[in-house]
């Protein structure tokens, strides 16, 4: 199950829920720097910043120790967010820090993720977008500069708005290009640079 105080939204999720394991914190802090530093701060989404100013990212931390449990959550989550005010909540982080730790189960659970959608009639409404310690893009070795571009502290389905990425494509006419650009950066700041640029505090 996953916990609903773990929300930037501003919804009936925000407040701290009260004898929350004392985990979530640590799990929560890191994410967000993950988000700050990485995605915000190496410009890695352009997209990010405004939904991250706004308050309108949802974190959800799945207790799941298994697939099946994940998609349960990976459900719930869906349905929360399909029903949501998009002027409230943008888009949801499933943080999944017991399960899926394998990249190669993860990789897995993101074919189930997408049947998941179709499934809940919710294709052209979300889509779901993943991030992982050991995230390897194809044709890539585990150790290429290139991958961090996709690693995150935990393994993380990304809840997105059909809608909002339309919008946000609009916006930035070189939307297309971002994934070259952000293998770039990375390859220009390289493994030293990146340890120096995530151990940073904001």
């Amino acid at each position: 199950m996953t916990d609903d105080a773990t929300s930037d939204a501003n919804s009936d999720a925000t407040a701290p829920a009260s004898g929350a394991p004392p985990g979530h914190a640590a799990i929560l802090d890191a994410t967000r720097h993950w988000l700050t530093r990485a995605v915000i701060g190496l410009n890695l989404c352009p997209f990010a910043k405004s939904v991250h100013v706004k308050q309108q990212i949802r974190y959800a931390i799945c207790e799941a120790r298994d697939l099946e449990g994940v998609l349960i959550d990976l459900e719930r989550e869906l349905q929360f967010l399909a029903e949501a005010n998009p002027d409230t909540l943008d888009t949801t982080l499933l943080i999944v820090p017991h399960a899926l730790a394998d990249f190669a189960d993860f990789n897995d659970a993101t074919w189930f993720a997408e049947r998941l959608v179709q499934q809940l009639r919710l294709e052209g409404t979300l889509q779901v977008a993943s991030f992982h310690p050991q995230f390897q893009f194809e044709g890539t070795e585990p150790d290429e500069i290139e991958n961090y571009t996709n690693r995150a502290p935990y393994p993380i389905l990304h809840l997105l708005r059909e809608a909002s990425i339309e919008r946000a494509v609009a916006a930035f006419p070189d939307a297309a290009d971002i994934y070259e650009r952000n293998q770039e950066t990375l390859r220009k700041l390289g493994f030293d640079g990146w340890r120096e640029w995530m151990a940073q505090r904001d």
